[in-house]
């Protein structure tokens, strides 16, 4: 066997990819906790335990792949698009590592997001998410300088570095002696799951997998359906700021379509009733697009009875004005 042929039928991403990614982030990245509260498992019928990546650096799972990803790069400079969490990630990580960081953010992404990203020192390009593309923008910018493109979630040292979040939760449910019988995590461009996934599956084989997504954006659910990458419908839009890229990655959706059981569809209400429920019984703050896998599971749309079953609040960023609208809602 050549080696271009090996390469060819390596896995796109493995566990000891994830475990390499791990060995870089140690020290580097926050072992988040996975939260228990008897209030939600009496609500659900069964265990519920709760990733917490709010409290990772820059408020989000974010860092982790872009910290892993960057630490591979040569080039003295990177450049990403993000609606505002891998822009965090890739921003904070740039500076750690010495590297120069341009960020593509659409205008309207939340000021929290914007204003955290260019305190760490990047460099914002705005631009509108309606009416120019991102990669575009982004790929005259690596032209223009040189510098590495640092892609959101199609890359498999991102997924390698948040699949890192799925081999704590393992690791954490086996110190509390327990069996994860069912995971979910948010879902955009499908990064996250996919390495959770991979990293769930070493130690819980029969572990069922899901995608979770705010309704309106419910690309991965139905391409999972159709076995196929399907989009969404352009124009629309949703609070969950975080979950809106137009499909399913062409990479992620290789590995999601073999290892996910289905996608999760929650309607906007169920998340803010999930942002609330966590804030009341984890005293955790998650930012819409962060809680749509916790509302899934809150409402019975991913059934936890009498099963131990864990999902990543995926991230904290929510602008303060939206976060007090949303908790003091009857």
């Amino acid at each position: 066997m050549t080696s271009a042929t090996a390469q060819a039928d390596r896995p796109l991403l493995t566990i000891e990819d994830v475990r390499r990614a791990a060995a870089r982030l140690k020290g580097i990245a926050v072992r988040t906790p996975l939260l228990e509260s008897e209030a939600l498992n009496a609500r659900v019928g069964g265990r519920l335990l709760v990733k917490a990546e709010p409290l990772q650096r820059t408020g989000s799972f974010k860092f982790r792949g872009a910290y892993n990803t960057i630490s591979q790069v040569e080039a003295a400079a990177v450049v990403a698009y993000s609606s505002g969490n891998h822009a965090q990630g890739v921003a904070l990580a740039a500076r750690l590592l010495g590297k120069k960081a341009t960020i593509v953010m659409p205008a309207d992404a939340p000021r929290i997001k914007l204003e955290n990203t260019k305190a760490m020192g990047a460099e914002v390009v705005t631009y509108d998410r309606f009416g120019e593309s991102r990669e575009a923008i982004g790929e005259e910018i690596v032209a223009r300088t040189g510098a590495a493109l640092v892609k959101p979630y199609d890359d498999s040292r991102i997924m390698a570095g948040q699949g890192t979040a799925g081999l704590e939760i393992a690791e954490q449910a086996r110190e509390l002696g327990v069996t994860i019988d069912a995971a979910a995590a948010n879902s955009s461009g499908g990064g996250l799951i996919a390495g959770c996934g991979v990293a769930l599956r070493e130690f819980f084989p029969e572990i069922e997998l899901h995608c979770a997504e705010p309704a309106g954006f419910d690309d991965h659910a139905r391409s999972l359906s159709a076995g196929e990458r399907l989009s969404n419908e352009p124009g629309r839009s949703s609070i969950c700021d975080a979950l809106l890229s137009p499909n399913p990655g062409e990479l992620t959706f290789e590995i999601n379509r073999r290892q996910l059981k289905s996608g999760l569809v929650v309607e906007e209400a169920l998340v803010r009733e999930a942002m609330r429920a966590a804030f009341r019984e984890l005293k955790l703050v998650i930012e819409p697009g962060g809680a749509v896998a916790l509302a899934a599971a809150l409402s019975g749309i991913l059934d936890c009875r009498g099963r131990t079953v864990a999902v990543v609040a995926s991230g904290g960023n929510v602008d303060p004005a939206l976060y007090a609208e949303i908790l003091t809602e009857a």
